[in-house]
């Protein structure tokens, strides 16, 4: 969520339509139904999720009311815009391959590049128009790397006020034991910019307790991890 609000058309789509100290877990339990969904329903739960997330983009439109970052006042800004899309989009497959390599095990990278594949589609289903996707996950890191350098990649006021509901959030009581790796990740993930602009603090220990944090994370979510892993379906059904 730092990454996505990160771009300033983003954070004021986030701010405007959206009280977010209030439906925080809402909005996070909504967003994993409708990947879940994706990914485990038959084609028809599948294309129903992706329509309710088209409507409630459709909704989302405006114009910034100050300066954000190099765009100026009365910038127009839509959900449905395909560049903004593709930056959601492009977070939550960076941030997700990060944080399974980090908590979990590393991965190949043709594992790595069918990951992006499938991913792809899901954004195809949520409305980013093919033109816009990166081909290959070797293309998509340089369409990363080139934003996060970019201009357009800035922590503006908007940005800032969603970090703060999300870094002093409370977890839900069955997953508070993973809150130290929950608060080291969120500034170990973000790229170094990104977290000294957010006032992140990060330093030698700072990435020790986070080593010692992924190890027992792996170890408390390895029985859960092989739960899921006998109850997930072995073929997809999106082709279907």
């Amino acid at each position: 969520m730092l990454l996505q609000v990160a771009h300033p058309l983003v954070a004021a789509g986030v701010s405007d339509h959206s009280e977010v100290g209030r439906d925080l877990w809402r909005r996070l339990v909504q967003t994993l139904r409708a990947l879940y969904l994706i990914a485990f329903g038959t084609k028809e739960e599948a294309e129903r999720a992706a329509e309710v997330v088209q409507a409630v983009h459709s909704r989302v439109r405006g114009c910034t009311r100050t300066q954000l970052g190099r765009f100026p006042p009365g910038t127009p800004y839509s959900a449905s815009d395909p560049e903004l899309m593709l930056w959601v989009h492009a977070t939550l497959v960076q941030a997700s391959l990060a944080a399974y390599e980090r908590f979990v095990d590393p991965l190949s990278r043709e594992d790595q590049e069918r990951y992006y594949q499938e991913m792809a589609l899901v954004a195809r289903l949520f409305g980013t128009p093919a033109s816009v996707l990166p081909r290959s996950l070797t293309d998509f890191r340089e369409y990363f790397a080139a934003e996060i350098n970019s201009e357009t990649i800035a922590v503006t006021a908007p940005a800032k006020e969603v970090a703060a509901v999300i870094l002093a959030a409370r977890l839900p009581a069955p997953l508070r034991v993973f809150v130290p790796a929950h608060r080291l990740s969120t500034a170990a993930l973000l790229p170094p910019r990104l977290r000294d602009h957010y006032g992140l603090r990060w330093s030698i220990f700072h990435e020790v307790a986070l080593q010692l944090a992924a190890h027992s994370m792996r170890i408390t979510a390895a029985p859960v991890l092989a739960v899921a892993s006998r109850l997930a379906p072995t073929t997809g059904r999106l082709a279907a």
